[in-house]
This record gives C-alpha cells, structure tokens and sequence, in this order.
C-alpha cells in the first residue's frame, strides 16, 4: 500500500517541487503566459482527447458534471453561513470557500491514483468549476457579470464540440486526435509548475483568519464529498475522484481574482498557502481513505 501511495504522490511532489524550486532560484517564469496557455488550449485540448475517446460513453461524465455543480452550489450555501457566523465579507471570501484546486492538484491526483477513468471523471469536475469560476466567481469577486465573459471560456467549446462528437459519433481522422492529444499533454505538467511557482510566490498574512478559511475548506471539503458520494450512490474510482475533487485546497486563481478586485489578497493568499500545505501533509490519509 505505502508503495502505491508513494507512487501516486511523489509525480505530485515533485513537478510541483520543481515550480517551487524554480521561482526560489529567481528564474523567470511567466505565469500569465502558462496560465494562459493552460486554460486556452492545453486544458481545452485534454478534456476534448479524453471525451472524444471514451469508451464508456458520456453518461458517467455528464453525471459528474452534475455532481460538481451540486457540490459548488453545497460549498457556497455553507460557506455563506459560516462566513456570516464568523462576521467575514462573503464577497471577499466565498470564492475561496466554493472553489478548490481542482485542476492544478485534483486532476493530477486522480489521474495517478485511478488511471484514465479516475482522469476523465476529474476533468467532469474541473470543466464544471473552472467555466463557473469564470463567471460567477468573477461575478461574486467584482459585482459584475457578463455573458461575454462565459463565451470567451474556451473549456466550454471544447466541453460542447466533443459531446456533439461523441453524440452522433462521427469518426475524427488520427491526425486530429494525436494533434489534441498532444496539446493536451503539456497540460498536467504545467499545472503542477505553475502551482510550485505559485506558492513560491504567495506570503501568509492575516495568519488567523488565513488558517481558519484553510481548515474550513478542507474539512467542509471532505465532508461535502464523502455526503455525495453516499447520496449518489458511488463506489471505487467514482467515489474516490468525488471526495479527493471536493476536498482541494484554496484554487490559486481566487488569489488572482481578489488581487484584481481588491477583495482581500493578502488572506486569500495566506488561504491558499496553508491549505495546499495542509492538503500535501494529509494527502496519504487521504488516499489510504479513498482507494480501494
């Protein structure tokens, strides 16, 4: 068991590592340009490979889809309750509390620990999180919304073209589907770097409220995830990717919208440093609770 842990997390530890080191040694990394070559075309290309090639069908992936929505809308009423308990500005801290890491670690973690189903499940989540992050968590971060910004989310075009696809199952020449598949494979990588680089970057201010919206995310995380999967019936792989997506640390990207809106960077960054380091400490009890 300790040697599937170990082979699971270490890939993890160490391209993330590897970001770490990278931003410590003051090496230029710039983080606009992967995180835009992340969320515009490798992640867009990896979610089209995948569905465009999956042999189970698209039921399994369209009920996650569902799922993750029901587990954001859960983590955004609980997380309004308790931001009005502890008397916190839910605009400058709900974000946080909805929205987990669920590509840079989620994706990586699950495709390590169940293969390509665990892979294909994950990016249900991540597609689901990352297209309502661009939109309503821009909407709860700055006050405003707009369907432009939902239309220029490249991850829903390639959600939409590949389920048409896979729906009137249309044959693509070899030469599409290794041209995506390669696009696709710079995608966990990088986001495992971007992620090191990131908290290479981050200092934790505010530590108290920091550490408090840390273990907040985590446990409600966790317990949310552990609820659906019960409710819905899942078992093996499918639980597992439920409860690991749902118990992510603070998304990096909440940092990058609360810097640009002013909605309490120095907390969120705080957010996201201690409860990465929190999820890497208890990420073995994690698996060992997960895998069959």
């Amino acid at each position: 068991m300790y040697e599937i842990l170990f082979n699971i997390i270490a890939p993890v530890f160490i391209c993330a590592g590897l970001g770490f080191i990278w931003a410590k040694r003051g090496r230029d990394f710039h983080m606009e340009t992967v995180t835009g070559l992340v969320t515009n075309i490798g992640a867009p290309m990896l979610i089209f490979s995948t569905l465009v090639q999956l042999e189970s069908g698209l039921s399994k992936f369209l009920e996650f889809g569902f799922i993750a929505l029901v587990s954001l809308l859960t983590f955004m009423v609980l997380g309004f309750i308790i931001l009005k308990v502890m008397k916190l500005e839910y605009r400058d801290f709900l974000p946080a509390l909805m929205f987990p890491n669920t590509g840079n670690m989620g994706v990586p973690l699950c495709l390590f620990a169940f293969g390509e189903e665990g892979l294909a499940l994950s990016l249900a989540f991540f597609a689901t999180y990352a297209i309502l992050q661009f939109t309503l968590g821009v909407w709860l971060s700055s006050g405003s919304t707009s369907v432009t910004q939902l239309l220029k989310t490249p991850l829903l075009y390639a959600v939409l073209i590949a389920l048409a696809v896979q729906t009137a199952e249309v044959p693509l020449p070899k030469w599409l589907v290794d041209t995506t598949d390669l696009l696709g494979g710079f995608t966990i990588p990088l986001m495992l770097m971007a992620l090191g680089v990131s908290l290479a970057n981050l200092s934790v201010q505010h530590l108290k409220v920091a550490t408090q919206m840390s273990v907040i995310r985590l446990l409600m995380g966790f317990a949310v995830g552990v609820s659906l999967a019960t409710l819905f019936g899942q078992e093996g792989a499918a639980r597992g990717v439920i409860i690991i997506e749902c118990t992510m640390p603070v998304a990096v990207f909440n940092y990058l919208f609360s810097l640009r809106y002013n909605r309490a960077p120095g907390e969120i960054a705080g957010s996201i440093l201690i409860s990465t380091a929190l999820s890497f400490a208890t990420m073995p009890l994690l698996l060992l609770y997960v895998l069959p």
